[in-house]
């Protein structure tokens, strides 16, 4: 795998739940080291359309066809609108993976589904497909999920694009800028 494949990272803005929309952000890196390109579109919070956002997103980059590897910052964006990375690989035929610091409690997630959403069995049904995997970094484990590629290679691309920490900086980034567009200064973990 080179060290410089060209990979999107995509991560939500802070929101509050009496917005309407939560900004979404991309950054084009090659590896973990150069910015080539920022992207940026609207979802709705606790929506149902960020994985067609994120399949717009990716599709109208110009550097679409030079992308290798897609890294979301969580299973969903802008509250409970669930990001379907199997969809997203259909259309784009890119691999995607998602990559969480903390251990997802299943539970607590279904539950909250339950009990806040009408269409709640169509979004757990998203949430729970597939394995989630734990990685041990230097620092803390990460989890992850993938699409389109086996974990090991998933695990490559996780390393070739971190450089600190446990987050590959294509997320880092955008969740930087996401967070700085916000709230004026940036702060906070991926």
């Amino acid at each position: 795998m080179k060290r410089e494949i060209r990979i999107l990272g995509i991560d939500d803005s802070p929101f509050n739940f009496s917005d309407k929309n939560s900004t979404i952000i991309g950054v084009v890196m090659r590896g973990g080291k150069y910015i080539d390109c920022v992207l940026c579109e609207k979802i709705t919070v606790d929506g149902n359309d960020s994985t067609s956002i994120c399949i717009k997103m990716i599709k109208n980059t110009r550097h679409f066809k030079q992308l290798q590897a897609i890294l979301i910052d969580g299973v969903a964006l802008g509250g409970f609108n669930i990001v379907d990375i199997n969809e997203i690989l259909k259309e784009i035929k890119i691999p995607v993976i998602t990559i969480t610091r903390d251990e997802p409690n299943l539970d607590k997630i279904k539950k909250a589904l339950q009990k806040h959403f009408d269409d709640w069995e169509k979004r757990w049904e998203v949430v729970s497909k597939g394995g989630l995997h734990r990685i041990k970094t230097k620092h803390n484990p990460i989890y992850v999920k993938c699409a389109g590629l086996p974990i090991e290679e998933a695990k490559e691309i996780i390393k070739l694009s971190t450089i600190r920490g446990v987050i590959p900086e294509p997320i880092r980034v955008a969740h930087l800028i996401a967070s700085g567009i916000k709230r004026g200064e940036s702060h906070g973990k991926a």
